[in-house]
């Protein structure tokens, strides 16, 4: 049996990556059928589906891109709070005047906030936690919140200079 030190020799990575995700197949012929055959029964599989299961899978699927987001330490400009936002009121196959009618808010201020023209207001989230029945809570929307703003106080250094004038005096010592 070879080692794993002699495989990697052999192999490079995806090959390696590749023999796990496609167990047995020889080549890119044998590999490209198996993925044909998993694709078709996935498309079965989700075509079985009903609309609900569907629209459970969908809102999983972002809620667990939000945990997922704001559990880590890596700050990304394009996960903004209204990314969230629209990609919620996308899978719950909505437009934004009609989300907006159902959360009784402006169909201009939730423009805003998705176009990040505008921060959302505590009500706004408390209601997009009761809109989606308490699956995402208000304390995860409010986490993409804290998660944008720790990254302008530690960037921006704009405000940090403009703020510098308005302290008179500092520590003699930093520890």
């Amino acid at each position: 049996m070879k080692s794993l030190k002699d495989i990697e020799k052999e192999l490079t990575p995806e090959e390696i990556a590749e023999s796990y995700v496609f167990p047995g197949a020889k080549d890119k012929k044998d590999r490209k059928e198996i993925l044909d055959v998993y694709r078709d029964y996935r498309k079965k599989i989700s075509s079985k589906q009903s609309a609900k299961n569907k629209l459970i899978a969908e809102l999983l699927q972002l809620k667990f891109l939000i945990e997922d987001y704001v559990t880590t330490d890596n700050y990304n400009a394009i996960y903004h709070f209204g990314y969230f936002l629209k990609e919620y009121i996308s899978r719950i196959e909505k437009n934004n005047k009609e989300f907006a009618g159902e959360i009784d808010v402006a169909p201009t201020e939730l423009s805003q906030v998705i176009n990040k023209h505008r921060r959302p207001t505590e009500k706004l989230i408390y209601r997009l936690e009761l809109h989606s029945n308490r699956n995402f809570p208000a304390l995860l929307w409010f986490k993409v919140l804290e998660k944008e703003r720790a990254y302008e106080l530690t960037h921006d250094k704009r405000i940090i200079d403009s703020e510098k004038k308005h302290v008179k005096q500092k520590l003699e010592f930093s520890i």
